[in-house]
């Protein structure tokens, strides 16, 4: 475990320390750093590998007051003493690694973008609309809406299932497609990451969310970026 602020940071690494460089994987929002077994394993043959929970994920600690999950990026690279390192997130995870090379373009050495989110985006409307029919619809409006709020004073085990099962059949296997295209390990695997997530978020204490650049000042984050770039292909 690290020590983010007063938050336990869980992690783990493995590989050698080669000139090849350090690779570290940042998940996705509805799962945890065992979303990244395989490559992992893989990846830790031929570098230094290292993937860490989310605050409020995994094994981490819980997600309370201002959160700032880029922060907390580079606060693991800091207590593991890495000066540079290869970013891979997924999801939300890839808005997280973009926002810590926008903030310490020096630390990072290469961005790899999964699916990725992106801090202040606005969600096209139909996929908000999928969101609510094929996704919230699966646990009844005034349950979800109390679970949302922390006002719930207990958590049905059978709506965070119906839950995680939805939104794994949604994104994980895809909007168009049905739960035959996932194997049982990978379907019983993401369902459970999924689970733990709205366990917690719907439990645990209530935070918001600290980012560095809102897509609202959008000439702001291209001469971020135009500079990060500059810095990456120069080095």
């Amino acid at each position: 475990m690290l020590i983010s602020g007063d938050i336990k940071i869980a992690y783990e690494e493995a590989g050698p320390a080669t000139p090849l460089g350090t690779v570290v994987l940042v998940h996705g929002g509805t799962t945890d750093m065992r979303l990244w077994e395989h490559q992992f394993r893989a990846l830790s043959e031929r570098h230094r590998v290292i993937r860490y929970d989310w605050r409020g994920h995994g094994r981490s600690g819980d997600a309370a007051g201002e959160v700032c999950h880029h922060e907390d990026l580079l606060a693991v690279m800091d207590a593991l003493e890495v000066e540079r390192a290869a970013l891979v997130g997924n999801s939300m995870g890839g808005a997280y690694a973009t926002e810590a090379a926008l903030a310490a373009p020096s630390r990072v050495a290469a961005l790899a973008l999964i699916s990725s989110g992106l801090a202040g985006h606005r969600w096209p409307q139909e996929m908000l609309d999928q969101a609510r029919e094929r996704v919230h619809g699966s646990v009844p409006a005034d349950r979800l809406a109390h679970y949302r709020a922390g006002t719930a004073g207990h958590v049905d085990p059978a709506d965070v299932r119906a839950m995680a099962q939805a939104h794994t059949l949604w994104q994980t296997a895809g909007p168009g497609r049905g739960r035959d295209a996932l194997s049982d390990e990978v379907w019983g695997s993401a369902v459970e990451m999924c689970g733990l997530v709205f366990e917690r978020s719907w439990s645990g204490p209530r935070s918001t969310e600290h980012h560095l650049t809102p897509l609202e000042r959008p000439t702001e984050v291209t001469d971020a970026l135009t500079a990060f770039l500059a810095t990456v292909f120069t080095a």
